[in-house]
């Protein structure tokens, strides 16, 4: 993979630590919340989630549905262009969260994915991708290991006072 640059600089950021976008299916299936819920708390040790709430288990497929979609959708790239890192769990397919990953890419965050082995294949669009860094995990503590390898390439440390 190339290195890849932030081309944002502490837009909505005042303190050192993260922002991080965690993408993960909504509308399209909300089978994996648990793993969500235990990657954001995982992640919330390095910095903001800007995204927490698709970890919460009371969000259901219909999302986010007293906002409009135009909201929804301005709200979520106005976080992401201000975050420092995506972290995207791809194991249920949608079409948000590839929309997403594209758009980091394109803004040259750094994109680490996270999919479960042994699931359903994910697409090429995102595995060969040059943007992202993909993984395949067996188990959640695995997955924290991958997050904490990769935060830590990326310069980010670990906060234990969270």
């Amino acid at each position: 993979m190339s290195e890849v640059i932030h081309t944002i600089t502490n837009d909505i950021a005042t303190e050192k630590s993260a922002y991080i976008y965690f993408a993960g299916s909504i509308r399209a299936g909300r089978d994996d919340v648990p793993t969500y819920a235990k990657l954001i708390n995982k992640l919330q040790k390095y910095g903001k989630v800007l995204t927490e709430h698709v970890g919460d288990y009371h969000l259901s497929v219909g999302g986010q549905s007293f906002l409009s979609d135009k909201f929804i959708h301005d709200r979520d790239l106005y976080w992401l262009r201000n975050s420092h890192v995506v972290v995207a769990e791809v194991t249920t397919p949608s079409l948000g969260v590839g929309y997403e990953i594209a758009s980091a890419v394109n803004w040259h965050i750094p994109v680490i994915t996270l999919y479960k082995r042994g699931e359903k294949s994910v697409s090429a669009m995102i595995s060969g991708s040059e943007g992202c860094r993909h993984f395949e995990y067996d188990n959640v503590k695995e997955a924290y290991q991958i997050i904490e390898k990769e935060m830590a390439k990326l310069g980010y440390k670990e906060n234990h006072e969270s």
